[in-house]
């Protein structure tokens, strides 16, 4: 196991040249303090945990050192926010320290909330202690729920103020991923014309995150196909886990098809397939419904910038990059439908099953049954005896209007054959008991401003095993509180 400075850095992202990023350093923090590290991300890199509690990993983590052979920098990039094009943006309060080798290869090392660069467009380059417990949190809890997400190794936090709507205790994240290139740094050289650039930027994707495309005989279409088929199945694993990201914006996307930039999310509690969880987003455009739809949007986005890499006519150019495109619905609904028979306890397929699962979800929305609660309780039902009905009928208003389900269900588990308990074993790994509701990251996080950070702890060591029964944790997979409804998130959360 290693430390820190064990890790043999280096900066691959810049190799690209100083059109794709500004030289950066962080800006010093005073005193700051550790306020929790993740082991599931550490061991990704090897890092010795013992190693976490010196002060010398809690100076770089939270930018006040530097590795010697790091090379920090401030990436560039555009975006389309909420529809509309921004020409330019980039990282305003993130700095790529470098990249480390580890498990699976090599993972970069950003600090979020690490002082000002010259894309913070007059920002104060800093991040608040609440958005950052929800980001290191978020970002395992997602991890450990199978769903392709950026990593946070740790969080710091200092005395420095910061302010947003009021004055807030300031901290940084160390977030980690293969590569934060994102849907919106290629559209900064495309709307520019630099094509070159763009051509640049694919060709070290594919060599550095896609080699298995290098063989192709059409690489620059093969990344599209890629990127197309990764967003796809992470949107797919969203829906399926009640997860709505809040701000998808295409300089949000990545390339990789990871879930990135943690800020206005929020889990389903009700089921409400409108839901919106940023109360920025007054149209909403991110609605829970509306994030398939707006995944293609973003990728058509991605799909422009490569326009003049995928044929010199180019109307053939854009023909094949409508072919992938059209692939996209096909892509996301292989995904969902075999994550809803899986939900259900499904060992086979039928044509029924997706209409029997779309039932429910009605019946859900129509007595404000609880997303989590329902599908995790439902692994209680038997095929040939109602013992475990009462327990999870409780979760719906008027349980008797679901009878008629029920016996739609058990007929086509008895037409399979289904054992229960096998069949339990299997739901409870797919659905499940502990998710990071907005209620729970709120009280973490009134703990944290009074200098507690005992809960911040707790939740992450609990989403580690999010499917674990933790008997002692039970309260954690309750209801939310009535208070709960009163959160409200935007993009400064």
């Amino acid at each position: 196991m290693k430390t820190l400075n064990d890790l043999n850095w280096r900066n691959g992202f810049a190799q690209l040249g100083d059109d794709f990023y500004a030289k950066q350093k962080p800006t010093p923090v005073n005193n700051p303090y550790l306020i929790s590290v993740s082991p599931a991300a550490a061991d990704l890199i090897e890092l010795d945990l013992a190693s976490t509690a010196s002060a010398d990993f809690i100076e770089t983590v939270s930018g006040n050192r530097i590795p010697p052979e790091a090379q920090p920098l401030a990436q560039i990039y555009a975006g389309h926010q909420f529809g509309h094009f921004v020409p330019q943006l980039g990282d305003g309060r993130a700095i790529l320290l470098g990249d480390v080798e580890g498990k699976n290869g090599r993972w970069e090392l950003q600090l979020k909330g690490a002082g000002p660069t010259p894309f913070s467009r007059n920002a104060d380059g800093r991040a608040v202690l609440r958005s950052s417990i929800r980001e290191y949190l978020c970002s395992e809890a997602m991890a450990a729920l199978g769903i392709a997400t950026t990593r946070a190794l740790a969080i710091t936090g200092t005395p420095d103020e910061v302010y947003r709507e009021q004055i807030e205790s300031g901290s940084t994240v160390m977030r980690m991923a293969p590569t934060f290139i994102r849907f919106g740094t290629f559209e900064l050289f495309y709307y520019r014309g630099q094509y070159d650039q763009v051509q640049q930027l694919a060709d070290y994707l594919i060599e550095q995150h896609y080699p298995e495309l290098q063989q192709e005989a059409e690489p620059y279409l093969a990344l599209l196909k890629a990127v197309n088929q990764r967003t796809a199945k992470m949107i797919a694993q969203w829906q399926l886990v009640g997860f709505a990201h809040g701000v998808m914006n295409s300089d949000n996307m990545s390339v990789l098809g990871l879930t990135i930039d943690y800020g206005p999310f929020g889990f389903l509690d009700q089921y409400d397939p409108h839901f919106i969880c940023n109360h920025s987003d007054h149209s909403g455009r991110y609605a829970f419904d509306q994030q398939p739809q707006i995944g293609l949007w973003n990728v058509s986005c991605f799909a422009q910038t490569l326009l003049p890499l995928l044929d010199e006519d180019p109307e053939t150019s854009a023909e094949k990059a409508q072919k992938v495109l059209q692939q996209y619905q096909g892509h996301h609904l292989t995904f969902y439908h075999q994550g809803l028979r899986q939900k259900l306890g499904l060992q086979t397929e039928q044509k029924e099953d997706i209409e029997l699962a779309q039932a429910l979800l009605g019946l859900m929305q129509l007595q404000g049954a609880d997303h989590t609660l329902v599908f995790r309780t439902l692994s209680q039902i038997k095929v040939s005896d109602k013992s475990g009905d009462e327990g999870w009928l409780t979760h719906f208003k008027e349980p008797e209007k679901l009878q008629p389900w029920l016996e739609s269900y058990r007929a086509r588990l008895h037409a399979e054959e289904s054992k229960d308990d096998e069949r339990q074993q299997q739901m409870n790994k797919i659905n499940p008991k502990y998710i990071l509701r907005n209620y729970l990251a709120q009280n973490a996080i009134a703990k944290a401003q009074k200098k507690d950070y005992s809960e911040v702890e707790k939740l992450l060591k609990l989403l580690q095993q999010p499917f674990d029964e933790q008997p002692e944790m039970e309260a954690y997979a309750a209801k939310p509180p009535e208070w709960a409804a009163e959160i409200s998130v935007s993009c400064s959360s």
